[in-house]
């Protein structure tokens, strides 16, 4: 019994608490430099500086200065609000955005769980935000926020469909769910990334365009399931006055943007996963130094950060889409070229493979 209790003991610290406290720590220092990242973004599109002066001219150690006045901050709760409901929303979020990260591989050696069916999990578990989001509306007792949470239920709804459609495509090329198989099914160097069609012979030529579109699609849906620009309505400062977090103040306020832009990340590392070859070397195996597990790491962060700051680019360019053209651009464009790109893969598949 003591053996047997040993063994299981074991197995859960190694599986619950010492695998998710590196990403956990990840997390947090992502979350508060993407948004001194975005700040200094923001600033330089729009011709100005910046935050410059906690932490020298980079602003360093503006978002930590800024993350301490949170914490000091007094929890406010709205008059008739539901209290408990009001306060589980934040951690809802965050809980769910922070869950997708068990299964992002980041490198060979290092990924919290690789499930068979790994992809399929993450669409489901961040999914789950959106529950979050309804509750922080509704138990705010506050209109504006109210009408943010009915929107981003909407909005994600909507936009699941078009994310798994274009990630189909690859799992109909790799045949599995597991997101590490996806990462090794690219090996080879950058030709054999799913954005150029996978590994193959010459043929893989007329998959490219679908696939570039099917890329394109799911970073463009997976900005709708994070509320970024142009598809930040739920939270629209100049109709809603910040939505769902509309409410909220100090550290609970704090938990919405640290779901934010950890969810900004997951889904850049799950496209980075899909299409652009996930912890592979673009030079695959000419330099092997390059394919060693710390550098696997660098690759992975390196391509995920790149899309994180697209996403910030988007938002400072952009302007925002009304609720109609979100709809239209949803079932109008993407769900019908979602359709094709599967059934030419499909056709790839049956003739080529």
């Amino acid at each position: 019994m003591e053996e047997f209790l040993k063994s299981i003991i074991g197995d859960n610290i190694i599986t619950y608490i010492i695998m998710p406290i590196p990403a956990l720590i990840f997390v947090s220092l992502f979350a508060l430099y993407a948004v001194l990242a975005e700040r200094k973004v923001s600033a330089w599109i729009s011709n100005r500086i910046g935050p410059n002066r906690a932490g020298g001219k980079m602003g360093l150690l503006q978002t930590i200065l800024d993350g301490i006045k949170l914490v000091q901050k007094e929890f406010v709760s709205p008059v008739r609000s539901d209290r408990f409901l009001f306060k589980a929303a934040p951690f809802i979020i965050f809980t769910a955005a922070f869950m997708g990260y068990a299964v992002i591989p980041f490198s060979s050696l290092y990924i919290g769980v690789d499930l068979n069916l790994g992809l399929f999990y993450f669409f489901s578990i961040t999914s789950l935000g959106v529950i979050g989001m309804l509750m922080a509306g509704w138990a705010s007792n506050n209109k504006y926020s109210l009408f943010g949470g009915i929107r981003s239920v909407a909005q994600i709804i909507s936009y699941e469909i078009p994310t798994a459609l274009a990630a189909l495509v690859v799992v109909m090329l790799a045949g599995t769910l597991s997101m590490q198989a996806f990462c090794v099914a690219q090996d080879g160097g950058i030709f054999n990334w799913f954005i150029f069609g996978g590994p193959g012979g010459l043929s893989k030529i007329i998959l490219i365009p679908f696939m570039i579109t099917a890329c394109v699609i799911l970073f463009l849906s997976t900005l709708a399931e994070t509320n970024r620009t142009p598809f930040d309505i739920p939270e629209a400062d100049s109709e809603l006055v910040a939505g769902v977090h509309l409410e909220y103040s100090g550290m609970q306020f704090a938990m919405f943007f640290f779901a934010e832009y950890a969810q900004m990340f997951a889904v850049a590392g799950v496209i980075a996963t899909l299409f652009l070859g996930g912890w592979q070397s673009p030079f695959g195996d000419l330099v092997p130094f390059l394919n060693s597990p710390v550098m696997q790491i660098i690759w992975f962060l390196a391509k995920g950060f790149f899309l994180v700051f697209v996403q910030i680019w988007m938002r400072w360019t952009l302007p925002r889409v009304r609720v109609d053209q979100l709809m239209t651009i949803c079932w109008k464009f993407l769900i019908p070229i979602s359709f094709v790109n599967i059934f030419v893969v499909a056709l790839y598949i049956i003739f080529f493979k």
